[in-house]
């Protein structure tokens, strides 16, 4: 017997904002039959195409230090530094760049959404196929 993940929760201070973000960010839509409203202490968003879902719950208490787990995000379409380039238009911060950590434009960038919660974006396959990640 085994387990399967039914949703990844993130804890934050305002359910609502923090899921119209990532909403922006992942392209995910609220649930059709329990849509976010402003005030939702708990708001669920999930992928149209996968299913995955995100669970977005306000706790009292403010993120204190890095993130113990983070999203990992990869461009569907396009490069890693216009992705980069979109989020950061949305409202995240650059927290880290590591683009050059394994040779010159192969590593991937910190993120930061409104409320402090790091990710990284990643370069997307076709980068990848065109030059291939290689330790220094």
């Amino acid at each position: 017997m085994t387990c399967q993940i039914s949703h990844t929760t993130v804890d934050c201070a305002n359910a609502y904002e923090l899921s119209e973000w990532w909403k922006q960010v992942l392209g995910y839509a609220d649930l059709p039959d329990d849509p976010n409203e402003p005030g939702h202490e708990e708001c669920m968003i999930h992928s149209p195409e996968t299913g995955h879902r995100l669970l977005f719950i306000e706790v009292p208490d403010t993120k204190q230090v890095k993130n113990r787990i983070h999203f990992d995000l990869q461009p569907a379409t396009g490069t890693r530094d216009e992705e980069v380039q979109r989020v950061v238009a949305l409202g995240a911060t650059e927290v880290d760049d590591q683009r050059n950590r394994y040779g010159p434009g192969i590593g991937w960038v910190v993120l930061a959404d409104p409320e402090g919660n790091e990710f990284c974006i990643l370069r997307s396959d076709e980068e990848r196929a065109r030059a291939p990640m290689t330790e220094s």
